[in-house]
């Protein structure tokens, strides 16, 4: 009986919890669907990003705006943030109008940033100090998951709060995975992220061969994806143009995760790998393909687009 009553009380503090404001930080490609889908969830929001202008869509829906993430914290005891890279991430949380400059004890951080497992770790320190707690969260499905709430989260942080964490990620997640201690989330996305480097420079060096040798495209897709060279990049996300809809080698690589996210992505791995003396010679080979493509022109489109360079590159 005992246990029955403290179960409901549980619930109920859960539930009032549930209700408070829940700060978002960095309002971009990702950054705006999952705060969405945290409104579509009963949450009020209250959020900042250095662009007003990415503030606007998501106040028509109903979440407060502020001019700084040192204002979020002020409001809220729950903040998530998405941000472009490390420097960014410094900035947010520790720079002049940072989130630490006004967090309130108890206060959980989530990044969802993809960034150095070391700065996440950095950061950890720093929130600790001020009594905070600070977990890392980035994510794996892009731009579309963001949309339908079906990302992936690998969360890296005290055992004791991933349940807190776990609450609001399933609100914008299909898949929510506890890998341990603060950094390991971004460990293992970094890994994550370069197995689907090379294998989306596979699967595009794979298509262009078949296509060069008079197999049409759909036909070479469809036997891949029955078959032992079967992929992610190959299966949902093909880099030819015209063999799938609904994916960015279908809209001119529009939309989609950049390539010049890619090549920090594989520049995070790269040093880390340093780091560890760890070898990735594909890894590596990878990170040198998606910076030369950022500076021929690709920049600003999908890493699918890497079907395309290697095409240009054969003089087609």
């Amino acid at each position: 009986m005992l246990s029955s009553v403290m179960l409901r009380t549980r619930l109920s503090t859960r539930s009032m919890a549930s209700k408070t404001p829940v700060g978002f930080v960095g309002l971009g490609n990702m950054g705006s669907p999952m705060a969405k889908n945290l409104l579509r969830n009963g949450y009020p929001v209250i959020a900042t990003d250095v662009f007003p202008e990415s503030c606007k869509e998501l106040q028509e829906l109903g979440a407060q705006v502020v001019d700084s993430p040192a204002e979020v914290a002020e409001r809220a005891d729950r903040i998530l943030t998405m941000l472009p890279s490390s420097p960014n991430v410094i900035e947010v949380y520790t720079g002049p109008n940072g989130i630490l400059r006004k967090v309130k004890k108890g206060t959980l951080l989530i990044d969802s940033s993809t960034i150095d497992p070391a700065v996440s770790r950095e950061m950890a320190a720093a929130a600790e100090k001020m009594g905070a707690v600070f977990m890392d969260a980035p994510v794996s499905g892009g731009v579309g998951a963001a949309s339908l709430a079906k990302l992936t989260f690998m969360v890296g942080g005290v055992e004791e709060e991933y349940n807190a964490a776990q609450e609001l990620l399933t609100c914008m997640g299909a898949n929510v995975v506890y890998c341990g201690q603060v950094g390991n989330g971004q460990a293992a996305k970094i890994c994550n992220n370069m197995l689907l480097a090379i294998g989306m420079i596979g699967t595009a060096e794979t298509m262009n061969l078949g296509i060069r040798l008079g197999l049409d495209p759909k036909l070479l897709a469809q036997i891949l994806n029955m078959s032992s060279g079967r992929c992610w990049s190959s299966d949902v996300y093909n880099p030819v143009p015209g063999v799938m809809e609904g994916v960015p080698s279908a809209n001119s690589y529009q939309g989609g995760f950049g390539t010049t996210l890619m090549a920090k992505d594989l520049g995070l791995a790269q040093n880390t790998a340093t780091n560890t003396k760890t070898p990735i010679p594909l890894g590596s080979l990878a990170h040198q393909i998606f910076r030369v493509m950022c500076s021929r022109g690709y920049a600003n489109k999908d890493f699918s687009s890497v079907f395309q360079f290697l095409r240009e590159e054969e003089g087609q």
